[in-house]
């Protein structure tokens, strides 16, 4: 997964916010806050998460994906992608 070192430090904040903002759910309920609000909040934290997924599945198309089908590895790791892919869209 070395295909997204470059953006690491910009995932790794990206996802500490998006703990943060879990924390802030947590609260929310346990104050009994308004429900329209708490959906609204989770809907931001699936939002969030998937821009970091997106951002990891496109660096891993053109880092490790472009290198399988450069060496004709590519049948494998396109089958894998396509995996990913699926279980990240449903």
């Amino acid at each position: 997964m070395s295909s997204y070192s470059s953006d690491k430090e910009q995932l790794i904040n990206r996802l500490k916010r998006v703990e943060g903002q879990v924390r802030g759910i947590q609260r929310m309920i346990d104050e009994e806050k308004y429900c329209v609000d708490v959906l609204t909040q989770i809907a931001a934290v699936k939002g969030a998460l998937t821009k970091v997924g997106m951002t990891i599945l496109e660096k891993h198309t053109h880092g490790c994906v472009q290198n399988a089908v450069a060496n004709e590895d590519g049948d494998e790791v396109i089958n894998e992608l396509m995996e990913v892919i699926f279980k990240f869209t449903k």
